[in-house]
């Protein structure tokens, strides 16, 4: 049997009143700025499927992923291993996990898992024999690595940059634009998935909902005739939209129509395919916690950079360091969905571009595709270099907890499932 592709999009706006989460203060929604959705694909061919569901929301839980794959299962018969669920890591959405003074709101998810597996029996629902292409574009205009070294051998997360205090600008971005493209027999587009990293967080202090410019992009393509456009951020943990060393300042219209532009033209050169080979696969992974100084827990270790009140950390430092004994590491799910030379890589965090570029080197010839912020949520995950410069993402707290290594642990688990060795739990 050959190709079939069916998309679906639902609007998962929250209702006012409801607390937002992507600033580690209480902020209460009391207005929508643009809408909020979840978009889903469907692929299968000769027997196999993969499916994606794309939420513009700031994470997902792992927990909330498998009730999603568990019901998906229930009602349509589809393999629950081969569903990723992911979050755009959008700043201006709703407090779908509990985050500092934002309890997770439970109303919420209930309603939003209900939503996304009515959407996904309308994927497969508006299944279409189909063709898919498969490329890239570079775009080195729209993002930046937050993160600059000072001479002191310490490290800041964001700002200007200085060269009385600061030398060099710690690591890359990831350029790549990567689109998948699916369009029936006529020619005309189903759906689209895109591939970027940065972070979105258009509108995370304020108190209107948004879905920040991955909702720009997919309205952009639709007024270009792709109906659903999922975006799959990529390994965004230290990249921010815009330049301030350039001066670029990065609004999310400007980010979401730079995309649209940046996948039509990578659509309009695809050369595509109606077989392709389906295939998943996925592990868990134990990662080590923070072996924890009185200094870090304090915020006063060098290079601690604690953004907002310091009573916003502390008070969740019982806690934390309460589950850092009880648990011992923190399980990590890696999947990996191929679609021929392609794979794309789920990482349940917020994952720093250097372990994305490693991943995507040890694919090699494959082409690996990271996709951050899926299947549950650990936190920032930096690589091993940045922890003793400290920043913002290295400081700890709940969203910091991961020690070093374990970025590079995830790295080289997800390139043995890329490669097919036989690798067992660890």
């Amino acid at each position: 049997m050959s190709l079939r592709a069916g998309f679906a999009e639902v609007d998962i706006t929250p209702p006012l009143g409801t607390r937002k989460i992507g600033w580690l203060r209480e902020i209460v929604g009391d207005t929508v700025l643009d809408p909020l959705s979840a978009r889903l694909a469907v692929l299968e061919c000769e027997g196999q499927s993969i499916a994606f569901v794309q939420l513009d929301t700031l994470s997902v839980r792992w927990t909330t992923t498998e009730e999603i794959r568990r019901r998906v299962a229930t009602a349509y018969g589809f393999p629950h291993d081969r569903v990723m669920v992911s979050a755009t890591h959008n700043h201006a959405g709703p407090a779908i996990a509990t985050c500092a003074q934002s309890p997770r709101d439970e109303a919420y998810v209930e309603s939003l898992v209900a939503k996304v597996v009515a959407a996904f029996g309308q994927a497969l629902d508006r299944r279409r024999a189909a063709e898919v292409g498969l490329g890239s574009c570079a775009e080195f205009g729209i993002s930046h690595n937050r993160r600059t070294v000072l001479r002191d051998g310490s490290a800041r997360t964001h700002g200007a940059f200085d060269p009385a205090t600061d030398l060099y600008v710690e690591g890359p971005i990831d350029p790549e634009v990567a689109v998948l493209a699916a369009r029936g027999r006529q020619g005309k587009l189903l759906g689209a998935i895109v591939n970027f990293a940065c972070h979105p967080t258009h509108h995370g202090g304020g108190t209107g909902f948004s879905a920040g410019y991955p909702g720009v992009l997919a309205a952009e393509m639709r007024a270009r005739g792709c109906p659903v456009t999922l975006f799959l951020n990529g390994a965004c943990g230290n990249i921010s939209s815009g330049d301030p060393y350039r001066g670029v300042a990065g609004a999310m219209e400007d980010l979401g129509r730079r995309l649209a532009e940046d996948a039509s033209k990578v659509i309009e050169g695809m050369t595509f395919r109606d077989m392709v080979r389906l295939d998943g696969t996925r592990r868990t992974i134990q990662l080590p916690y923070r072996t924890v100084t009185d200094d870090e827990v304090a915020g006063t270790v060098k290079g601690a950079q604690r953004f907002i009140d310091p009573t916003l950390y502390d008070m969740g430092m019982p806690k934390l360091l309460a589950r850092i004994r009880e648990r011992g590491t923190q399980p990590a799910e890696v999947q990996v969905l191929s679609l021929d030379e392609y794979a794309f890589v789920s990482m349940p965090a917020e994952y720093f571009v250097q372990l994305g570029l490693r991943i995507k080197q040890g694919a090699y010839p494959r082409r690996a595709l990271v996709v951050s912020c899926a299947n549950g949520m650990v936190g920032y995950v930096p690589h091993r270099e940045a922890f003793p410069r400290g920043g913002y993402e290295t400081t700890f707290i709940s969203s910091s907890r991961i020690g070093p290594g374990a970025g590079e642990l995830l790295a080289d688990g997800a390139i043995d499932l890329i490669r097919g060795k036989e690798v067992g739990p660890t």
